[in-house]
């Protein structure tokens, strides 16, 4: 029988490590934070092969004594907490004392520090080898703290082969450098990667530059689309911007929440965003947003999963209900003006009346739709049928925003279901947006722009699989402003979004240029579509 054991120190810590050191973005959160929370103004991150080679974060804040830095690099020694009740309110961004441990069992880990003015002042700490033996020797540093991890995973080789392309790994990286700068714009952050600079965010000393810095990272089209927001009530308090309706995102990636400083994903809060967009935005868009929630540190429970990712709040109802009536006020002011114009389908050089609605309805499996019939075919019904008069119900005022059925003379149908397209036949148009039809089921309401959509998404579909999509060039090629993470992904997929009819260049490591597009969707909002 299998006797119980305790772990060896460094297989204990490799365990705590595959927990919160999943890559090398995940070290750059651990020293960022740990960064702030010794009070820097500035940090540098460096960042080599993605951060596999090497990762480098120096910040000018306390920095650590000579004495405490062996200790620093030791499971559950944190300068942070001291009680349970201080774990019951934490206002730090770190406090559970493992990260550098875990962080220095599954790497080369050297640590600077200096608490001096005097530069000349200052002591390393070195963590390497089956052991992790800690060695202290003096080393002349500047007032703060210098973390050096170099060859992350080099004796956990399984944990390597999960890890993805250097452009793929630092564009994570890139990520948590934005989230910690959005949080912080009293900081400056500079990042390297392969010595080239490619992000330098000043520190931000007014609102003015905080708004500069918001539009640095998520862009400036998202601040000027932006509602802002700022509430009180109690002891909860939220600030930030929520883009309008009108700049909804195909996902979910322009989305920033913070509790106390602290970037968190919960579903509650998500939940509460998502009610407070429901009406004013399609199916299938995602809102922008960037969000502070200010709350006493005792009302929230930051000591969920190791990665602090996740939160409790106490009183979760109170929370979700100030979320979600701040931002539905906020979001009135701007609907009226939300509501989808007709134009957009009439746009595409078909009327009403032609346009093909091949969805499927009451279960019809058939993509057959009304642009598969003659014209007369979309009018009302031979005499006799549903729409051969107006319908008594309406009153006087409304018929003129409905489109009259025409009185032209309409072929005869057997009435088995294979003669009635799936969406049947159309009866009236209602206020320029929605089209009345009537199938073997009854009446059907259809949206005219979501048809529109649809159809020209199956037709982009048949194209692809048939012969491919057709691409027109831009007369004048399109510059898109990008995210650093975003333009990588375009190059790394560029074969695939060539594919599907878009044909884009590198012009920066924050640019594309857009040089070919559908030709089905020529018309259409270029930016809107990459």
């Amino acid at each position: 029988m299998v006797s119980i054991r305790i772990l060896e120190p460094r297989l204990a810590n490799q365990i705590a490590a595959g927990e919160v050191v999943e890559r090398p973005a995940s070290v750059v959160k651990e020293a960022v934070e740990n960064s702030l929370d010794a009070g820097a103004k500035r940090v540098e991150i460096d960042v080599e092969a993605g951060g596999v080679r090497l990762l480098r974060v120096r910040d000018d804040g306390l920095g650590i004594a000579e004495s405490d830095l062996a200790l620093s690099l030791a499971r559950h020694a944190t300068s942070k907490i001291d009680s349970i009740e201080d774990l019951e309110s934490v206002a730090s961004l770190g406090f559970r004392g493992e990260a550098l441990a875990s962080i220095a069992s599954v790497s080369r880990l050297l640590l600077t520090a200096n608490q001096d003015e005097d530069s000349s002042f200052g002591h390393q700490a070195l963590c390497e080898g089956r052991e992790m033996a800690v060695t202290v020797r003096p080393a002349p540093h500047p007032r703060g703290t210098t973390l050096e991890v170099r060859d992350l995973f080099y004796n956990t080789p399984a944990r390597r082969k999960f890890l993805r392309t250097d452009k793929t790994e630092y564009g994570h990286v890139y990520e948590v450098i934005k989230r910690q700068a959005l949080s912080r714009p009293d900081v400056s952050f500079t990042l390297r990667h392969n010595g080239k600079q490619t992000l330098q965010l000043a520190a931000a000393e007014n609102e003015a530059q905080r708004a500069r810095r918001v539009a640095q990272i998520c862009g400036a089209e998202f601040v000027e689309h932006t509602v802002p927001i700022q509430r009180e009530a109690g002891d909860l308090r939220l600030w930030g911007w929520v883009a309008e309706p009108t700049f909804s995102r195909s996902q979910a990636d322009l989305q920033y929440f913070f509790v106390n400083g602290r970037v968190i994903r919960d579903k509650l809060v998500s939940h509460a965003i998502r009610q407070a967009y429901r009406d004013v935005l399609f199916h299938g868009r995602h809102p922008a947003f960037v969000l502070f929630l200010e709350v006493d540190p005792a009302g929230v429970d930051v000591n969920v999963h190791p990665t602090k990712h996740e939160v409790r709040f106490r009183n979760s109802r109170a929370v979700h209900d100030f979320l979600f009536g701040t931002l539905s006020r906020a979001l009135a002011d701007v609907r009226p003006g939300q509501s989808v114009a007709t134009s957009e389908i009439l746009d595409s050089g078909q009327s009403p009346h032609q346009s093909s609605i091949g969805l499927p309805i009451g279960g019809l499996s058939s993509t057959r739709g009304f642009s598969e019939f003659n014209h007369n075919r979309f009018e009302a019904p031979a005499a006799g049928g549903t729409g051969s008069q107006s319908p008594a119900f309406l009153a006087q005022g409304w018929r003129g925003n409905v489109a009259q059925p025409s009185s032209s003379p309409q072929p005869e149908f057997s009435g088995e279901p294979a003669d009635i397209p799936p969406l049947g036949f159309a009866i009236a148009q209602l206020h320029g947006v929605y089209i009345l039809a009537e199938n073997q089921h009854g009446l059907v309401v259809v949206d005219m722009h979501a048809a529109h959509e649809r159809i020209t998404y199956e037709r982009l579909k048949q194209a692809r699989d048939s012969n491919g999509i057709t691409r027109q060039p831009l007369l004048v090629p399109q510059t898109l402003a990008v995210s650093n993470r975003e333009a990588a992904i375009a190059m790394e997929q560029s074969d695939e979004l060539a594919a599907l009819g878009l044909l884009l260049d590198a012009s920066g490591e924050e640019s594309v240029i857009i040089r070919e597009v559908p030709a089905a969707l020529i018309n259409g909002d270029v930016e809107a579509l990459v």
